[in-house]
């Protein structure tokens, strides 16, 4: 999520009669100037512009977990914008997220955010951060949940992510998940503008 406005799912689907199906989401909060387009298999495109309001969107699985994703993509941003592994869990309510890459806004900078430690992934150094969102929009309503991130210290578009080893670092840390809901790669935008393809699955090498 962009530093301000909680980013939640208001349109699913399991698309495709591919190899293997995934989970879409899209949302926007009704100001951004974004068009997500689906492709086959695990692609999909998204252009923004204007620099004014939220979006999110992209493709994963219905329900998230331990796994190692490949992915390739081109991401292009102008401001403030996120390449990303997010998700939920419930029991308790979790928003997460393991960035890849980002715009201007690096996701740690803000006051209300507390750093929890690093952990070394699939060939990255990662920054462990929390915060709580107080009275914000979750896939539960109106709700008040924390955040974790893990924050890639090298920006990279594309690659092999495991998801796992994240868990377990924010584990350690003291940060709780619950029940898996939905996990996607996503990218997000804030009063920003840009373009970004990504191929869920396809082989990074």
């Amino acid at each position: 999520m962009v530093s301000s406005t909680s980013v939640f799912l208001i349109l699913s689907a399991v698309l495709g009669a591919s190899a293997q199906s995934y989970f879409s989401s899209w949302w926007t909060d009704g100001v951004a100037k974004a068009k997500y387009t689906n492709g086959a298999g695990g692609k999909y495109d998204v252009s923004w512009s204007g620099n004014k309001g939220n979006f999110v969107g992209g493709k994963g699985w219905s329900t998230g977990g331990s796994r190692t994703i490949n992915y390739t993509s081109t991401f292009t941003p102008n401001g403030n914008a996120y390449l990303t592994i997010y998700g939920w869990t419930t029991n308790p309510l979790v928003e997460y997220y393991i960035v890849e890459s980002y715009g201007t806004h690096v996701p740690s900078d803000n006051p209300e955010a507390v750093f929890k430690g690093n952990l070394t992934s699939d060939g990255g150094e990662y920054e462990i951060w929390t915060k709580i969102r107080k009275n914000k929009p979750s896939i539960q309503g109106t709700a008040t949940f924390p955040q974790f991130w893990s924050i890639r210290n090298v920006k990279k578009a594309g690659g092999t992510v495991t998801t796992g080893n994240h868990f377990k670092a924010w584990k350690e840390a003291g940060l709780k998940l619950g029940s898996h809901n939905y996990m996607i790669v996503a990218v997000e935008g804030q009063d920003s503008n840009g373009t970004a393809s990504v191929n869920v699955g396809a082989n990074p090498g």
